[in-house]
């Protein structure tokens, strides 16, 4: 059911709206994260930490309230985000982009 709705929000979401970051937005889900050891060893985490930072599908990531709360409340949630990221810093190793 949680899938059903991620790709319902992801569609409407994307209707009608430019596809630029809000930074703001961004930057106050990672002071909320950084309440919670588990995101900050990430976030400290030096392999990590630039994509926070340059990484656009990681900002796109962190920039939704409803993926943010999913993170923080569900576990599985969490390493399904940890994976995201180590997917990013294989992608990034690849092409340069990091």
């Amino acid at each position: 059911m949680s899938l059903l709705f991620e790709i319902l929000s992801y569609i409407f979401d994307s209707f009608g709206q430019d596809h630029s970051l809000d930074t703001r937005r961004i930057d106050q889900h990672i002071k909320e994260l950084n309440n919670y050891p588990w995101f900050k060893v990430i976030y400290d985490d030096e392999k990590y930490h630039k994509l926070f930072f340059v990484n656009r599908g990681v900002r796109k990531y962190l920039q939704s309230k409803f993926r943010v709360k999913r993170i923080i409340k569900s576990k599985r949630a969490q390493m399904k985000f940890i994976k995201f990221l180590q997917q990013q810093t294989i992608k990034g190793g690849r092409n340069g982009e990091i």
